[in-house]
This record gives C-alpha cells, structure tokens and sequence, in this order.
C-alpha cells in the first residue's frame, strides 16, 4: 500500500482559518489530472503546507503600526467573511432585521403547498459502496448530520442537541428518536444550551463559533417543562437587547442568568423572566447599537464575550471571559473592583493575561465547586504558529487562579490524536472547536474537545485521544469494504462544539455535538490500547436532520427507476441519495460546494470542493477502493479550472449546466469559464476561459440557456469599496460585455446571488440580490428591493419586489408553468404567472434556502436548506 498522506477534506472551514489569501489547492494531481495519491483531492500535508505559508500574513493586533487598531473584518477566515458579506455588503446591518423580514414572512399570503424532508434519513459517512479518491469513507465517523454548536442533558435520559442552523432537537431516550422542538422561532441558529438547577432549559440563539456560516440570533429563550411542549416567541426571556447578537455560554449565579454574548455580557433574573435585559459589561460600548461608532466595519469585534465564571463561596465575584479570537487591545480577563470592571492583570499564574494570548476561552466546574478548568486559544499563536493556536488547558481551585497548565497542544499530539503533523496538529482551530466539561461524580475526570475529543482521569496530568480526527492514519485502518474502518473502532466526526454529561438506562454517559452532529458513550468507557474510545455511538439516526446544504444536483436514477439526489454540505462532503435508499451515503470528503447533475443520469455528477475545485464522477463515485493499490481504478476525476489554481474563485464558486445542453457548462472565477464535454471531462484544461472579469474581480452567479452566458460579480467584495456588476455573452467567447449598472440605480450596490433564465426566452432573466435594503444596511447603494427582472438580455432591469419581505435572497428558478420560486435566509416565496405580488410556498422554519433546482420531470421543486436537509415540493399545482 503507497504512504498515505491523508486527505483533508473535514472542515474547510478552517481551511481558511489563518488569512483571506489563503487558497485550497488540490494535491496529489495537477489540475485536470487523475489523482495519484490517496485521499489526494486535499491532502493533510497540502493543508500544513499552506498553513504554514500563510501564519506570517495574519495582522495580529499587536501590530500596532497598520494603523487599523486591530480586530478588523480582514482578519476574519475567508470563508466567513464571503459568506457575513453576502449578507452584509456595502456596509453594517442594523440590528432586528431578520426578526423584521420573519415577522413580514408570516404576513404574506400561502401559496399552499407540503413540503416534505427526503434527507430525514441516516446518512452514513462511512458508507461502504463509496470507497473512491475523493470520499472520506471508512474515516470512522459513521452517521453524520450537520453541525451541532451545544448539547444538554438531565439524568432521565432527555438529551439537547442545539444545532447551527436547524434548531433545538429533543430526544427521551438517550439520543436518537428526535423531536424538533424550535421551529417557530424567527433564529434557527443555537449558540447555547443550559438547563438550570430546576430543570428548564435555557436557549440562547445565534450561533457563536465565528466561523462561515453562522447566523445571528433573537435572544434567549426558556422552556420550564423541557420533557414536553416546544419553545415559542412567547418564551423569549426579558426584552429584545439581545436581538442580533450571537450567545457563546449561559451562565448561572446569583439569582440571575449570565450571558457571553457578540455584544457584550448580559445578565437577567432567573425568577422574573420579564423586563430588560442589563448589560454587565461591554469593553467598547461606542461600538455597540445606538453608540458613536455602531456602524464603524469593525464594531462586531469590538465586544466579544467567551465566557463567565463564578467564585463559589461568592457569587457576587465573577471573571470575565473577554476577547476576540484574532486579538484586539481589550482582549482579556476582567472582574468587578470597587463596583467597576477591571482586567485582571496578575495572580493568574501560568494563564496569560495579556491581549495577544487570550483569545477564545471556556471554562468549567466540578460539581463541588473544588476544580475548575479552562482553554484558552492565542491570538499570538493563531498569527504565527502554524502548528497550532491553543495556548494551552488550565485547571485551578478557583477562577481567580492561580492557574497551573495541565496540557499544550504538542503533549496532547502524543497522546494518541490522529493529528501529529507539522501544520495540522491538536488545537489548530481552538478558536472554533472548544468544550469542557467536568464529571458530577469526580472533579479530576474531564472531557476536553478541540478537534477532537480528549480525556483525562487525573485532573489534566495525563489525556487519552478518545475520540480521534479520523482513523485513516493508525495500524487498525483500511480502506475495506467489508469494514466500517478496519479493524479501528468507530470515533467521533472531527470539530467538537458542545458536550453535556447525564443519565441513560441508569448510567452516566457523555454527550458530545460537533460538525457531524451528536455521539454519546459511557463517562467511564472502554479504550484501546492506543487509548482510543471503543464505545463511541453515532446518535445520528435520521430523525434529526440538519444538514447544511450549499447545493443540490437531482437527475434519473437509471438503475431504480427514480431519481437520484445529491447536494453539496457544510464539513460533510456530497451526499448520494438514490431512489431504493434507506440509507443515505456519502460519496465526497469536506466541504461540498455547488453541484451539477445529468437530468438524464443522476450517477454523471459535478462535485465541488472549494474554491473552484471540481471533481467529475459517471457512476455516482461507487467504487471498492481498489484504486488504492491501482490508481487507474479510481472513478473521480479533477477537472478544476485554472481559477482554483490562482485562488480568484470565491470559497463557494458558481457552476452552472446550461438549460438547453446538459454537456455544456459555465463556472465563475476571475474568469468565466465554459466546456462542452459534460460529465466526459477529464482534464482541467478541456475549460476555455470566454470573459476575464477583471483583478479583483470574482463572479459570485453564472447561468447559461442556449448558449447565452450570464455572469454576476463582486470586487472588492467586502463593505470597504464593495462593488459588484454583471457580464453578458456567449459560450463560445463572442459577444461580451458588462452591463451598466450604477452604484444608485435600479439594482442595489449588494450582493448579486442568483440568476433564473426563463427557458423559452434566453433574454428573459431574473436577478436575486442578497443582503439586506437602505432600511438596515449603512451602505453606499444599498438601495431597494431582492428580485429583478429583465426581458432585454441583462440592459435593463425592473424590481418585481413588490410584497416580497427585506429578507436576503439566494437562488432563483422559473417553474414550469411559468411561476418564479425564489429561496431567501427565510424559507422560500413564489409568484404565480401573471401576477404581482409574492405567496410564501409551503411552511418551512427559519432556515436559509441557499439554492433552489427543478427535477427531471420539471415540476418537482428541490430545495437545498442550510440546516434542515433537502426538501422537495411539487409544483405542478401552483399557478
């Protein structure tokens, strides 16, 4: 068997974690080329490489000369800033304006219509039938959903699970079973879950891991019975202050609930649950809504809060958690001296207290108060290290120290984690992967998650890697498919988030939330003898969806006489769901972006990685792992174009099919790229580069019908000097030009998401705009309006807005009869033919609708949803 150097394809999200020049390049082939190393699309090595490359190019606040005063946008990974910009562009968004655009959802008139879930099945990552280059099959993880930012648990057996993007979950029976139980909240999006000393569970929403998906929330929210009932608008706790903020902890104290919150930290009563929330302390009010510099680019920095602690012989005396990850002067600890707050600046022994090494922290408890724990993650590290930007794990007998370091991330590399290479090691992304937790029954017994799941029995003095990255690079491993993973025992999915210990069947067991959803195993499991977990369960059963869909590709499943959907997903790589399936599997590694997919042969798929990086497969990816002693077996090909080499593709690129020619494709970087070989294309250099854009430049929607090209871009992309435009022209290069669209005209100066091409008319087009209108957004040309229209070829446009709520929009498609669906931040909206004003179809939750897509028999509508799955509805009935 060849060396492996294995494939990173796990959270690309922090892939980008260190700069925004940083580019994923695929190794193990050049562009165009069948990959010759296994797991070669992203290889671990490839990553350390670009890692390393790239730590000196992150501007750490101590760099006092730029002259920017530090925590700005620009030191945001990639990923996130491209995915809060196109919400945000050209400027700042005021605070209330999702909860605004639910409100006026709710108003509009229905449409009618059912949706129904298709992807509320396991789906099994480790699924053997998808063994080829390009999937991350037999890494160990089993079932997977998407990502889960908290958990809770009582000692009944009910189990919490808050995801990113899909809601609160409830289970009665130790995991699994699930039962959604947010899903007429106006956030979807989970920041912390709590349950107090009587039994009620605590919400706070809006999801706090700054990383590229996460979506503000709507406050904190409490159920008094949590074994029955669901939260509602009604159970919002106090007034709307935290409207728009994210909520990393709820804390308890005093009487009151404490919360570390993007804005600052919150406290309210715990008794009387009416009336304002009061801000405790906010290093930089100015920045905060209503202050001087509230629309400065930089006020969402300006006020992270990470955690709280509680003395326990004094709840009046607490410790502040404070700190943005990438660093800022006001990072740091701080308590209350003389009824103000003050930074604690010495007697924390060996914990810094300095703004360049306290960035992200948590902290935790024993159950008697004699132990506490902490995490802390540099600035420092993340600017210059490569390795890793966990500056360390601490324990104390109290929260105001001192201090004593109990592990770095080199000793918690030797202690059993799969991740031992230079550039990719324990702690990489501490900014974004944390918990901690301590077992009721033994204050030295701890759980720590990182990337992955560590634990230690004597209070830190030693740790096991209990739940590791992924089992590719241990002697139990190989790619058999007779196997789950060799003859390694299960682990966990990578990038831990939320931990919770409670009481199944009489046991204590933990609960642990990460990129791919919820594990559980006894408290005191059983290890290997590499100290590796054996009783790792996956809690994953398909009856909690939420998947973080980017795409969907649907077409003819020849072979069951249905039809075979895929679709692209946030750090759980391309699902393949096909016609006969009860279980859904997985057929790519990482990160899936856009999807294409024959309407005539659902297994010829187009599969993207990130930026621009594309694979090809013609027999859904099915294959044995042969290829791993012969790589001529290997049935995924890289076709990327030469864009991803370059890195000027956006993280999320376009990929389009022309409507009319299948085989005939377009893609956006730089460049608009076309190719005419469909799912034959087995070289990168089969694209032929039609439009350069422009430096700078990078297209953000492409579409084609009949030959005629529509490409929207932005450059700059950020609110510093956004601007944004569309080109027009044709597939074989002829004919191209950009469209005038002035700063204050008809379309706004935002975010241009999505085309739909009417397909009897190649110059009838629709435009969705993201973002959000002049109303919320400080900006120059933020303007009016989500939805134009143009019948000349893209000269001139009309908004058709009319009814439609400010909400941002992100795909677009014209049904069958003629209607237009388009899927916003907020489920999806419809006008009938010949009509006006806009219905809402269906009744989804609050969950975003990144892109819409019609099925081979034209009338089924496929929704992919960033945290709920892929819904489908038929449309046929709507006119």
């Amino acid at each position: 068997m060849p060396e492996q150097t294995r494939r990173r394809r796990w959270l690309t999200i922090c892939a980008v974690t260190a700069t925004a020049g940083l580019v994923a390049i695929p190794a193990g082939a050049a562009p165009g080329g069948r990959h010759t190393s296994p797991f070669g699309a992203r290889t671990q090595a490839q990553l350390a490489a670009e890692r390393a490359h790239s730590a000196g190019d992150v501007g750490l606040k101590a760099k006092a000369d730029d002259g920017d005063e530090g925590g700005e946008a620009d030191e945001i990974a990639e990923g996130a800033a491209q995915y809060a910009e196109a919400r945000t562009a050209p400027g700042v968004v005021a605070p209330g304006a999702y909860g605004a655009a639910w409100q006026s959802l709710n108003k509009l008139p229905s449409a009618g219509g059912h949706w129904q879930d298709i992807t509320d099945l396991p789906y099994n990552s480790d699924d053997p039938r998808y063994r080829d280059i390009d999937s991350n099959s037999s890494g160990g993880a089993g079932n997977v959903t998407g990502r889960m930012a908290a958990m809770a648990a009582d000692d009944d057996g009910y189990v919490y699970a808050g995801s990113a993007g899909g809601g609160v979950w409830r289970s009665r029976s130790g995991g699994g079973h699930w039962q959604s139980i947010s899903d007429s909240l106006s956030s979807q999006a989970t920041g912390a879950l709590a349950l107090d000393g009587a039994g009620r569970l605590w919400l706070g929403t809006g999801e706090a891991n700054t990383n590229a998906d996460a979506y503000l929330g709507s406050g904190v929210y409490v159920l008094t019975h949590p074994h029955h009932g669901a939260f509602s608008a009604r159970s919002r706790v106090g007034g709307d202050q935290l409207e728009s903020t994210t909520i990393r902890q709820l804390r308890f104290g005093g009487g009151k609930v404490w919360a570390a919150t993007s804005e600052g930290v919150w406290s309210h009563s715990t008794k009387k649950l009416n009336g304002a929330w009061k801000l405790e302390f906010a290093p930089n009010p100015d920045y905060l809504p209503g202050g001087s510099k509230a629309k400065d680019p930089a006020a969402a920095y300006k006020n992270i809060t990470n955690d709280i602690a509680f003395d326990p012989k004094d709840p009046a005396k607490v410790v502040l958690a404070v700190g943005w990850r990438s660093g800022d002067d006001y990072n740091g600890f701080y308590t209350r001296t003389g009824g103000s707050w003050q930074r604690i600046g010495s007697g924390f022994g060996d914990m810094p207290t300095d703004p360049d090494n306290v960035g992200t922290v948590t902290f935790a408890h024993s159950a008697d108060n004699s132990r506490y724990y902490a995490i802390d993650q540099s600035p420092e590290q993340l600017a210059t290290n490569p390795d890793s930007n966990l500056e360390g794990v601490y324990s104390a007998a109290s929260p105001f120290g001192p201090w004593t370091k109990v592990a770095d991330y080199k000793q918690l590399a030797a202690d059993g984690s799969a991740l031992t290479d230079a550039g990719y090691m324990p702690g990489v992304q501490a900014w974004y992967n944390q918990f901690l937790t301590v077992d009721p029954a033994n204050p030295r017994h701890v759980y720590l998650g990182l990337e992955e799941v560590f634990e230690s029995k004597d209070g830190g003095a030693g740790w096991s890697a209990v739940g590791p990255y992924w089992n590719f690079p241990f002697p139990c491993w190989s790619i058999d498919p007779s196997k789950q993973t060799g003859d390694c025992s299960q682990t966990t999915h990578p990038d831990q988030h939320g931990v919770a210990i409670g009481r199944y069947h009489g046991r204590s067991v933990v609960y642990v939330g990460n990129d791919g959803g919820a594990y559980r195993r006894p408290v005191d499991g059983s290890q290997d003898s590499s100290g590796h977990a054996t009783d790792w369960a996956s809690l994953n059963d398909g009856s909690i969806d939420t998947l973080q869909y980017y795409s969907v590709g649907v077409g003819k499943d020849l072979d069951h006489h249905g039809v075979s959907v895929t679709g692209g997903l946030q750090d759980n790589g391309q699902s393949m769901l096909r016609s006969n399936d009860k279980v859904m599997g997985s057929n790519f590694g990482g990160d899936g972006g856009d999807t294409l997919a024959d309407p005539a042969n659902g297994c010829n798929i187009a599969q993207e990685y990130v930026y621009l990086s594309v694979q090809v497969t013609q027999n859904c990816a099915v294959n044995d792992g042969s290829w791993i002693n012969d790589p001529t077996k290997a049935t995924s090909y890289n076709v990327a174009p030469a864009d991803n080499a370059t890195g000027e593709a956006r993280f999320i690129a376009p990929l389009a099919a022309d409507l009319k020619n299948s085989a005939a494709w377009v893609a956006g970087g730089r460049h608009v790229w076309t190719q005419s070989h469909g799912y034959a294309i087995r070289s990168g250099s089969e694209w032929k580069s039609v439009y350069d854009l422009g430096a700078g430049r990078t297209a953000t929607a492409v579409a084609a019908s009949g030959g005629k090209v529509y490409a929207a871009w932005c450059g700059p992309c950020n609110e510093q000097g956004f601007a944004r435009g569309i080109s027009v022209g044709n597939a074989d290069g002829t004919g191209w030009h950009d469209i005038s669209l002035p700063v204050n005209g008809t379309v706004p100066n935002r975010y241009l998401s999505g085309f739909a091409i009417d397909p009897k008319n190649a110059n009838h087009v629709f435009l969705a705009v993201n973002g959000f209108s002049r109303h919320w957004t400080e900006g120059p040309g933020a303007g009016l309006g989500h939805v134009f229209e143009s019948t000349d070829g893209g000269t001139t446009w009309k908004d058709i807005s009319a009814n439609l709520p400010d909400v941002p929009t992100n795909s677009a498609v014209v049904t069958a009869n003629g209607g237009l669906a388009v899927g916003t931040d907020l489920g999806v909206v419809y006008r009938a033919p010949g009509h006006t004003k806009w219905e809402r179809l269906g009744s989804l939750p609050a969950v975003a609708v990144l892109q819409l897509k019609l099925g081979p028999d034209g009338s089924t509508l496929y929704a992919a949803t960033h945290g709920r799955g892929i819904y489908t509805l038929r449309t046929r009935d709507h006119g």
